[in-house]
């Protein structure tokens, strides 16, 4: 199949693109590289540098190829900011997700596959399903959740197949491919950069929560299970029409069992430094994919957080500046994720073009 990865010069898009090639498809990147890396990008995809906020952008894709499938992974991702520049958000995760979804429309692309996020959910102790409460504590999880509405719609329509999958935490390498965002938000590195001497220390943002040792509780995902998940779904809606489904591993890991795990990993001490609980962090946020499992067939691979971990280390270790085509880029401590908030879970894509 010819696929257009829309986002692909990012984290979990630049992994999908790896296994769709691996699979025998041809692939190709559109991403405008404000997040992204073109060193991320496999060799044997084509890459077009594009921006969706330009209709024109993505329909000379379109016409220059003729695509059989969509994957959606172009959007800004960070909670905090979504709260401060609303507009912002929507004009990149809805407005430009109309530019995507019309081309395709206009060039009978019936298969799309969408990165979203388990920011749709209310936050619950219980292990949240598909018909878990829809309910987005912050802009950015309601402009995923207006993109899932709107392929409902295109759907109905135009009979455009979707499928959604609602990420948790990624984390992990796969194939010389790795984490590298600027500014760093997500826990693991973050852990890693201080083990590495890159940052001062790692801060705990509440230790009187309701759960074990009072810190936070997240669900973890090795980025190759997560990718593993879009071929399955790209193949499901070859005989089906739509799927919604969770992707995360089912298991709860603390921040403290977290910060221990990679201490375990990597031999290496760092400072801990307790901060006051943040606005909006949910206690426990934990996924139920049974859904993935029974309908696509996912098995995923990595079940323990040692070995996700592990194998984030080994590329943080050897990438010290990620792809080092972008500075380091020093991030505010109040805007580091080192619990994770709701939306933290599809922290994975970059503005209008990566992830």
């Amino acid at each position: 199949m010819n696929i257009l990865v829309v986002g692909g010069a990012g984290y979990i898009g630049s992994t999908v693109v790896q296994l769709l090639i691996e699979a025998g498809h041809s692939v190709s990147v559109f991403d405008n590289l404000l997040k992204g890396h073109r060193a991320a990008v496999p060799a044997k995809a084509s890459f077009i540098n594009g921006d969706l906020a330009s209709l024109d952008d993505i329909n000379l894709a379109m016409d220059a190829t003729p695509f059989d499938a969509v994957f959606h992974f172009a959007a800004l991702i960070e909670a905090g900011e979504s709260m401060h520049k609303p507009a912002r958000y929507f004009r990149a995760n809805v407005s430009n997700t109309i530019n995507l979804l019309e081309s395709c429309a206009a060039h009978n692309v019936d298969r799309i596959v969408f990165s979203s996020t388990a920011a749709v959910y209310a936050a619950s102790d219980e292990p949240l399903t598909e018909t878990s409460l829809i309910q987005p504590a912050n802009c950015y999880g309601e402009t995923k959740l207006m993109v899932e509405q709107m392929l409902k719609w295109f759907h109905t329509i135009h009979g455009m197949r979707y499928a959604v999958l609602r990420y948790f935490n990624a984390c992990g390498a796969y194939g010389g491919l790795g984490e590298a965002h600027s500014p760093e938000t997500h826990l693991i590195p973050l852990i890693l950069q201080a083990t590495l001497g890159r940052r001062d220390h790692v801060s705990i943002y509440g230790t009187d929560y309701p759960t074990p040792d009072g810190t936070c509780i997240r669900d973890y995902i090795h980025v190759y299970d997560l990718a593993t998940a879009h071929l399955l779904a790209l193949h499901y809606l070859g005989g089906h029409e739509t799927i919604t489904c969770n992707l995360g591993s089912g298991t709860g890991y603390s921040v403290r069992q977290v910060i221990e795990t990679t201490r375990k990993v990597t031999g290496k001490r760092f400072k801990v430094v307790e901060a006051e609980r943040r606005p909006g962090d949910a206690p426990r946020l934990v996924a139920a994919s049974e859904l993935a499992r029974t309908e696509l067939g996912w098995a995923p691979r990595y079940d323990s957080l040692e070995e996700m971990v592990d194998s984030t280390w080994g590329w943080t270790s050897s990438h010290p500046n990620g792809y080092g085509d972008k500075p380091s880029v020093a991030v505010d401590e109040e805007e580091t994720a080192a619990v994770g908030e709701a939306d933290k879970s599809n922290r994975n894509a970059a503005a209008m073009g990566s992830s």
